[in-house]
């Protein structure tokens, strides 16, 4: 009697530690094996939590290895791309330089793809615009790609760059200040083809040459050939006088020797600018021309105050500003373009679209090379004869085709 009293005593005490449902006044209805079966329960669903969680923070370590091993490899090799180029005669900044001459950063000039544009001051006093570039972004390329490019040239329009900084992931560039800031904004309008020009025609034409002068120089002028890749109002600054200075070679690619094809993986760009051939193979190769697809949009846009595509304008014919101002100028009729009132307006109007829609072929070999674009600029509007459709819908080589020989 005595054991079998030790014996339940032992089978209650084992219960209640085992199961907290297992309580002394009960225990008589309580099976042993429902009680350990159920802590052993309890046990795996705590031991698979434990085994979720070091899972996750074991993928978390492996993730953060790969990324700033990754990061360290980018700084390797913008070190070494820096060595090989012996910091291309461009003073290197401390980060705590870079802070100082912009004040910490207090006036931002402006946002970009890659990173925020602050104004600054050199301890000469020279004012600068200081390219301060994302650490999220891209693996470097893009920094490399401004310096190599940029770096190499010297040209009345093209921004200078003055020197640059890397600092593990921190980098900036340091370009001459350009004070009335981007094209853009002088360019665009609320109610398109009504507005009031901040800039009169004659200025208007000054900048497309120039900025034509810029792009023929970085496409023939240079020792190495730089495709810009990203022309855009944007992307043309302004100085005191309205000289336009190309800016922004975060995407450009250089072409060594005599290239004129180049090879590239997937499109670069922005949209509304990019070269169709850039988008599709199918087009053709890619090349220099597609600078001059860019540069025809952006003249287009400068003659309409508006941006080519715009759904909110009053009339369906007037979305797409090409399609529109080539059917008026086919037509003879009138331009319906804002502030033409003098013959002259009215010859640098035309000229401007021309030069524009011949830049837009879709076919990048009917367009013409930035040299070319020069001549027909700088040269008589007689000489000029509209070209074919630049649009997809139309047939590839139509009436309006006109009798230049070569344009290459």
């Amino acid at each position: 009697m005595t054991a079998a009293l030790s014996t339940l005593k032992l089978w209650q005490y084992v219960s209640v530690q085992l199961h907290p449902y297992c309580h002394p006044l009960i225990t008589t209805s309580c099976n042993f094996l429902e009680c350990v079966a159920g802590n052993v329960k309890v046990i795996v669903s705590i031991g698979t939590s434990v085994g979720g969680t070091l899972i996750i923070v074991a993928v978390g370590i492996i993730i953060f290895c790969r990324l700033r091993k990754k990061k360290m490899k980018n700084s390797e090799n913008l070190e070494a791309f820096l060595r090989t180029h012996g910091a291309l005669a461009l003073r290197r900044y401390k980060y705590s330089d870079v802070r100082k001459m912009t004040g910490s950063f207090q006036d931002k000039l402006g946002q970009g793809g890659f990173g925020s544009v602050y104004k600054g001051k050199l301890l000469d006093g020279r004012m600068v615009a200081v390219k301060v570039l994302n650490e999220a972004k891209g693996n470097g390329n893009e920094f490399i790609n401004e310096v190599a490019s940029i770096s190499r040239t010297s040209h009345v329009n093209v921004v200078a760059l003055l020197g640059f900084c890397v600092e593990g992931p921190k980098r900036a560039l340091i370009y001459e200040y350009v004070p009335n800031g981007s094209l853009e904004k002088f360019i665009y309008a609320e109610n398109p083809l009504k507005a009031d020009f901040h800039l009169g025609w004659e200025t208007l034409y000054k900048i497309a040459i120039g900025i034509a002068h810029g792009l023929e120089y970085l496409h023939r002028g240079c020792y190495i050939r730089i495709l810009h890749f990203d022309i855009k109002p944007h992307n043309i600054l302004l100085d005191e006088d309205f000289n336009p200075k190309i800016s922004d070679f975060g995407l450009a690619k250089l072409c060594f020797g005599k290239d004129s094809i180049v090879s590239m993986t997937g499109a670069r760009g922005t949209a509304g600018y990019i070269a169709p051939e850039l988008v599709s193979r199918n087009f053709g190769g890619i090349s220099h021309k597609a600078d001059v697809y860019s540069y025809g949009m952006m003249v287009l846009e400068m003659v309409g105050g508006r941006k080519n595509l715009n759904i909110r304008v009053s009339n369906l014919s007037e979305i797409y500003f090409p399609q529109w101002i080539y059917k008026r100028l086919d037509l003879k009729e009138d331009l319906g373009l804002y502030g033409v009132t003098t013959e002259e307006a009215e010859e640098i109007a035309r000229k401007l679209i021309l030069v524009g829609l011949w830049c837009i072929q879709m076919d990048p070999s009917d367009r013409p090379a930035m040299s070319k674009v020069l001549g027909m600029l700088e040269g008589s509007l007689q000489a000029l004869h509209i070209p074919p459709k630049p649009f997809i819908s139309s047939s590839a080589k139509e009436e309006g085709s006109s009798s230049m020989t070569s344009i290459s």
